[in-house]
């Protein structure tokens, strides 16, 4: 080792450095080592671990002369230290072990064998007894404590015994109470009746018993429904308290004191154990605030909380319950209040962002209307957001017969799904929204009923020019779809001629006003519905918008009495689009979804969205649905009926069919011989058969030239006497059309008229063109 090391640092051209080696750390042995000499001796069997070299029992000094010797003793050490024999496991196969192969020694913890091994395992478990009290102190305050868990246990278990049989009794008391007042007030009405006046005491009489037997009924069902409700209860009851009342009596009979103790604390237990499960925050009925948009039931005490929220009512005030809130067929919440003394119902309806806000539920959700009185609200909160189910068929698919427009129309379902429907006689109207909002399916709603009854004149002009309503051109007497303007004002122009020839029959005939009777004895009387599509194009026109705007207030203001209503759509509900002096002649309006309470005041007027009425609430979703002002002094929500592209055309296949049967099928463009013969004058039915001459049946034969002896045979075989004089005299012709022309297969040279100079005669006679 020592010429090695030698070696290593001759080898070095530089002066020897000190070698770095690891730190060796010196350990006194606690054992007597067997000397080096006696390592031969040791027997086979001894531990290779004791066949240890022998060590110093003090720690040399080492210094430049020792690493040597420390470096000599570490490699003995590594040399006699044997390797590890490879462990042989049992079994038939090696690397496998037998799961049975254990002797039959208990499995005892090592430390139950000595005391400090109990001593310390008792440590261990008095802390941890320890931390497991003060953990079971400090729990207690809270929802999970035993106390607490307890009074869950007896509210859960109360509530079940009380269970919903009272809402049956309330509702059965309030519907007794309300027929007992009927039938008090009935019997008062036949027995302050005179006896003279018969018929009159005899029905009042028959009223009051029905009144009384419909009360004494509600009675009786009251009585049964209490009955019921209190078996119910009694039954619950014993099943709830009569276990724990048994443990407390039998223990305290049984073990005196202690057994006293032991039935109270199992009571205790249980009523804990009902209870282990805290109330969360959508099903804590104990709560100080309930939400009806997380599932909670509508009651008196959250409707006072929620009025007071949306400032409706002061903080000390309550609302008076007419009718208790109950649950309907759709699972919305409906019922009727009464707010305090002084304040007005459009208070509450004016707040409805702050009640639905208060409820937990979506704005169109709600539904606040008067009731009778001004004090008096019926509230409706649905459970959805309503209009987002699929539209049911409209009822016009259903008829058989011709629809009635004089009657009421089917609009649509109201957010109670109670069917609207409205009258248009000597009224007029005005539907607007924003693209997309449903305006032309609503529009169909009207439409496809006037167009179900063939008494109706149509006139619709189609601004928008895209084809909606091209399905009903054939039905129209007057049609307008180019999005023109300038015709559409010459179409007012015949509008208004028409009116003023209705007012002259009307003077005539003694009358004020168009009736259906009146109607139905002079034609020229139906009803004329002038629809307007896309108003906006109109009206906004540089040359003609203000002279159409002009137009329509007059034909709305003095047509509704001639029997001419009007209804307007407009995509842009604006005050440049809708002039308010028109808009407040408009007594139907119709808002759908609009983007601003500006764009639905347009519609429903000026205020509308500041008392609460403002289409901008409506959801996109709510395709369709529009806040509908036609009767009442409100409006009311409503979606339209809705009709497919086939059941539209499905429908007007059958008007079609029903005013072809009835007569009133418009015709197409009349030729100019059918004009003519319908003017009645000599002169126009001699034109008229000029002109049969000079067509033939197949379009492609018509002449444009004819000798003038063919024309007076033609007219002969008409029975018209007409000499080529009086002919010559009613067309005349220039030198160069009197001109000979070869006709005939012989070629022969004949005089005759040419087609241009008898159309150009009609027109300068009778101002009439092809």
């Amino acid at each position: 080792m020592t010429e090695n090391h030698a070696e290593l640092h001759t080898t070095t051209p530089a002066p020897p450095a000190e070698p770095t080696i690891a730190t060796v750390t010196f350990l006194r042995p606690t054992i007597p080592v067997p000397a080096p000499d006696d390592w031969s001796d040791l027997p086979d069997d001894t531990d290779p671990a004791l066949s240890i070299p022998p060590m110093p029992t003090t720690a040399p000094a080492i210094g430049p002369d020792d690493r040597t010797v420390v470096l000599e003793t570490a490699r003995t050490i590594l040399e006699k230290t044997p390797a590890a024999e490879p462990v042989v496991r049992p079994g038939k196969f090696a690397g496998t072990v037998d799961l049975d192969d254990f002797d039959d020694a208990p499995l005892i913890p090592a430390w139950m064998y000595s005391t400090e091994g109990w001593a310390a395992w008792c440590g261990v478990f008095y802390r941890a007894r320890r931390r497991d009290f003060r953990r079971w102190v400090r729990r207690q305050p809270t929802q999970r404590g035993h106390v607490r868990q307890f009074g869950r246990g007896v509210r859960r278990s109360h509530e079940w015994v009380v269970g919903f049989e009272g809402v049956r009794v309330q509702s059965a008391s309030h519907t007794a109470h309300v027929l007992t007042r009927e039938a008090r007030l009935a019997a008062r009405h036949a027995r302050f009746t005179p006896r003279i006046l018969g018929s009159k005491k005899e029905l009042a009489m028959k009223a009051a018993e029905r009144a009384t037997k419909a009360a004494e009924e509600a009675v009786l069902l009251h009585k049964k429904a209490k009955k019921d409700r209190n078996r119910a209860r009694n039954l619950r009851a014993g099943v709830v308290y009569g276990p724990p009342l048994t443990a407390i009596g039998t223990g305290y009979v049984t073990g005196g004191g202690l057994g006293l103790a032991a039935g109270l604390l199992s009571t205790f237990a249980g009523g804990a154990f009902v209870g282990r499960t805290p109330y969360d925050e959508e099903a804590d009925w104990s709560s100080d605030w309930r939400s009806l948009g997380d599932g909670d039931r509508m009651t008196a005490p959250m409707l006072d909380a929620s009025f007071r929220a949306a400032k409706v009512i002061g903080s000390e005030e309550t609302l008076g319950v007419v009718q208790m809130p109950m649950l309907d067929t759709r699972g919305a919440w409906t019922t009727i209040l009464d707010l305090p003394p002084g304040v007005p119902a459009k208070k509450a309806i004016r707040a409805t962002d702050e009640l639905a806000a208060a409820f937990g539920v979506e704005e169109a959700q709600v539904s606040v209307a008067k009731r009778g009185r001004a004090g008096r609200i019926e509230l409706y909160v649905s459970r959805d957001l309503p209009f987002t189910d699929k539209a049911k068929p409209g009822p016009l698919l259903a008829l058989e017969s011709a629809a009635d427009f004089w009657g009421r129309i089917s609009i649509g379902p109201d957010v109670r799904g109670i069917h609207q429907s409205i009258s248009v006689v000597e009224r007029s109207g005005l539907i607007g929204g924003e693209p997309g909002a449903g305006k032309s399916a609503s529009g169909n709603t009207i439409l496809l009923a006037a167009a179900l009854d063939p008494r109706v004149i149509l006139w619709l002009a189609d601004g928008k020019g895209g084809g909606d309503l091209e399905p009903f051109e054939h039905l129209c007497e007057r049609y307008e779809g180019d999005a023109d303007p300038e015709a559409f004002s010459e179409m007012l122009d015949e509008l208004l001629a028409v009116m003023k020839a209705r007012y002259a029959l009307l003077k005539k005939l003694g009358k004020r006003k168009v009736t259906e009777d009146l109607a139905g004895k002079h034609p020229e009387l139906r009803q004329l519905l002038l629809w307007v599509d896309e108003l906006m194009l109109y009206t906004t026109d540089d040359e003609y918008g203000k002279k159409i705007t002009r137009k329509l207030r007059n034909l709305v203001s003095r047509g509704r009495a001639a029997g001419i209503i009007t209804f307007c759509a407009t995509q842009k509900p604006g005050s440049d689009v809708v002039d308010t002096s028109l808009r407040d002649l408009l007594s139907i309006r119709w808002a759908l979804r609009c983007t601003t309470p500006e764009a639905s005041d347009t519609i429903l007027g000026k205020g509308a969205a500041a008392s609460g009425y403002s289409a901008k609430t409506i959801q996109s979703e709510m395709r369709g649905a529009g806040l509908l002002w036609a009767e009442g002094t409100n409006p009311t929500m409503v979606r339209a009926d809705y009709y497919t592209d086939e059941q539209v055309e499905t429908l007007l296949e059958r008007a079609t069919q029903w005013r072809r049967a009835a007569g009133t099928l418009p015709s197409g463009p009349m030729a100019l011989a059918e004009q003519l013969l319908q003017l009645g004058d000599e002169d126009a039915v001699i034109l008229a058969h000029l002109l049969d001459a000079f067509h033939y049946d197949v379009p492609e034969m018509t002449a444009d030239w004819l000798p003038g002896q063919v024309l007076l045979d033609h007219l002969k075989g008409q029975g018209l006497a007409v000499t080529a004089e009086k002919l010559g005299a009613l067309v005349v012709r220039t030198d160069e059309e009197k001109a000979k022309r070869p006709w005939g297969e012989k070629g022969s040279r004949l005089a005759g008229y040419p087609l241009g100079r008898v159309e150009a005669t009609i027109t300068a006679r009778f101002g009439l063109t092809a």
